[in-house]
């Protein structure tokens, strides 16, 4: 049976938009968090003033804890806090659980947990959708690879950070169902954005449009949750789009890995290319926009 929290010691590596908050309700939740981050900032702080210890390397976040959490940017990112010279590999004790939340290809995470698995060290993938306000609400979709008795054992854990929780498979099988998900954000944000923008350049009351499509069978979470941010001029990211690209680059290569054509992924690309260039890689995806006002000579804003 897993552990109650009080008695389960949880380290957490990566404190960035989405792990900070994740962090944050584990210990709401009652576990114990060993927490590091590769670089300084100030939701560190945030997690050590509400009770984290703070350590200095990957290893020392591993150290003593029945589940490690990472969740970092990249691939050569996740590679290194778990395989590098600091690495969990080197401390995490048998028996314990790495669930890695990061985004990766799902061939990587099968390494990974096959030199974990070495170690007596189990694993689950387990990349995550909502973005910063499911992070922040502990409300997450979580999509996780893994065996079953070990999802079973973590299970408390991942209902302390999402509420739609679901096994899919073995290793991989998460980053696999990411990339289905990611799909599916995109054309839902291509959607979005092509409707507010012809409201724009219709010269509509771009926020009476939204207002009138999002209730009905055109809502979406993009709808929902970036609609208003676009009308109200907010391209503060939740997830920025140089990840979504990111993340598309890895959709692209799984599809090609099963000759699948995803035309649809590719065109969204090519779109936020363009807001790349426009300089916008730091904001949030639905800066998506952007590209097409670029090209209408107007803004998808609300009317004074």
């Amino acid at each position: 049976m897993p552990a109650t929290p009080s008695e389960t010691t949880v380290g957490f590596i990566g404190l960035g938009i989405m792990g900070a908050p994740m962090a944050q309700n584990l210990m709401k939740a009652g576990y114990k968090l060993k927490v590091y981050n590769r670089s300084d900032r100030p939701r560190v702080q945030e997690a050590v003033d509400a009770g984290a210890e703070r350590v200095a390397t990957p290893g020392a976040a591993a150290e003593g804890c029945d589940v490690i959490i990472t969740i970092v940017t990249d691939t050569p990112d996740v590679e290194d806090v778990m395989m590098g010279a600091d690495g969990v590999v080197h401390t995490a004790a048998s028996g314990s659980t790495v669930i890695d939340m990061s985004r990766l290809p799902p061939r990587v995470t099968q390494e990974i947990a096959e030199k974990l698995a070495a170690k007596g060290v189990r694993m689950l993938d387990a990349p995550v959708s909502g973005g910063d306000v499911g992070a922040v609400n502990g409300t997450l979709s979580i999509m996780v690879g893994g065996k079953q008795d070990t999802f079973d054992h973590c299970l408390p854990v991942f209902e302390a950070m999402g509420k739609n929780v679901n096994l899919i498979g073995d290793h991989g099988a998460g980053q696999t169902t990411k990339a289905c998900n990611q799909i599916a954000v995109a054309g839902a944000n291509m959607a979005m954005a092509e409707a507010l923008m012809l409201a724009a350049a219709s010269d509509l009351d771009v926020q009476k449009v939204l207002d009138a499509i999002s209730g009905g069978a055109a809502g979406s979470w993009q709808m929902t949750n970036l609609g208003p941010r676009i009308v109200k001029g907010d391209f503060a990211p939740g997830f920025m789009v140089r990840l979504q690209q990111k993340d598309l680059k890895l959709v692209l290569e799984a599809a090609n890995d099963v000759k699948l054509a995803v035309p649809a992924v590719s065109l969204a690309h090519q779109y936020f290319n363009i807001v790349e260039r426009l300089g916008c890689a730091d904001e949030g995806t639905q800066a998506l926009i952007k590209a097409y006002e670029s090209q209408a000579g107007c803004e998808a804003r609300a009317s004074d």
